[in-house]
């Protein structure tokens, strides 16, 4: 992502999301966190979606994920997701986490379909609704040799 997408990816935030973060944030990730991280999800030159995450150590904490809302349910969510997960290992992560509200059911699908496993709950994380998250986590295939 560069700062020439910040116009896009507002949009998409505030299409995808009850509280959407401001471009302020969005240009200030780019612009001024050394561990910020953020890909766009490009089909025929579009913007469809993006991806960020915070590398801390060797761990990528996922900020943000959205897919624009006309092209959900195509397969979409799941291909950026795979994308951005052999990106952030290539960055060094051995693992992945997020938080996700627990009534999304359908983000939630994406995200075990893409192996993620709830971990715990976060109770009245969302402070528009004081709806719990989910902690989500991935172990990547670079840091499946701290399983065995």
């Amino acid at each position: 992502m560069s700062l020439s997408d910040v116009d896009r990816v507002a949009a998409l935030e505030v299409l995808s999301f009850t509280t959407p973060w401001p471009r302020s944030a969005i240009e200030e990730e780019l612009a001024s966190n050394e561990r910020a991280h953020y890909f766009v999800y490009l089909v025929d030159e579009k913007i469809l979606g993006y991806c960020g995450m915070w590398l801390i150590l060797d761990e990528g904490h996922i900020t943000n994920l959205a897919i624009d809302p006309e092209a959900r349910g195509k397969g979409h969510g799941q291909e950026m997701l795979s994308l951005f997960m052999k990106e952030a290992e290539a960055l060094g992560a051995v693992a992945l986490t997020l938080e996700v509200r627990s009534g999304n059911a359908s983000a939630i699908h994406v995200y075990e379909k893409a192996g993620f496993v709830s971990m715990g709950v976060r109770k009245g994380y969302y402070l528009d609704s004081g709806e719990d998250a989910l902690i989500m986590w991935k172990t990547l295939q670079r840091g499946d040799q701290f399983e065995r």
